[in-house]
């Protein structure tokens, strides 16, 4: 019998580290990640794990718990790595990891919740999927669509936003956001 979703202890937004991928499609995780933050008064992040963490207090029900946010600052196709050494330091089971990345098979600005499945070659589920041994963690998809004309998935994903698309991807984080505080408080099987 597969796992369920449990109470969601680490949220993981999935990006490249730097300046050059700040507003890339890519970056959807990261963008989310930072939206919560901000959101819950964040104002110390710390290295570890080859994580960038902040620990946040949410409801669940009438109880209130500790949730990690944490961004891997390795390039997103070895985030597995660090996301499952921080799993291992805090005793969190992958059914207890939510992850947050872009995704070309949604429409553009989409919001999609789902358990377990399939990694639609996307190298940072890949590699999570690697490193924690199981597909059986909770995701929340944003949705870029697929690049126009004949330009590569990677170009399209890895391309500075500007002007309206920045502001359009801006937005996008903001509901991804939502829909990961509706998984905090209502549990990731009440979103699917």
């Amino acid at each position: 019998m597969a796992a369920s979703p449990k109470t969601i202890r680490i949220v993981c937004g999935l990006g490249n580290p730097g300046k050059d991928y700040e507003l890339t499609r890519h970056n959807a995780g990261f963008a989310t990640i930072d939206a919560l933050a901000e959101r819950f008064g964040v104002r110390y992040w710390k290295s570890e794990g080859g994580c960038d963490v902040a620990i946040v207090k949410t409801h669940y029900g009438l109880e209130t718990h500790e949730v990690i946010l944490a961004k891997p600052q390795s390039y997103m196709n070895t985030s597995g790595g660090p996301l499952s050494k921080l799993a291992r330091a805090h005793k969190v089971s992958p059914a207890e990891i939510l992850v947050v990345h872009d995704e070309v098979d949604l429409p553009q600005g989409r919001i999609q919740v789902k358990w377990g499945g399939g990694l639609n070659a996307h190298n940072g589920l890949r590699s999570i999927a690697d490193k924690l041994g199981t597909r059986d963690f909770s995701r929340v998809r944003c949705g870029i669509g697929r690049p126009p004309g004949k330009m590569s998935v990677a170009d399209y994903a890895l391309r500075k936003l500007k002007g309206n698309f920045a502001e359009e991807f801006l937005v996008m984080a903001q509901e991804a956001a939502d829909a990961v505080e509706e998984c905090l408080a209502e549990g990731v099987e009440s979103q699917l």
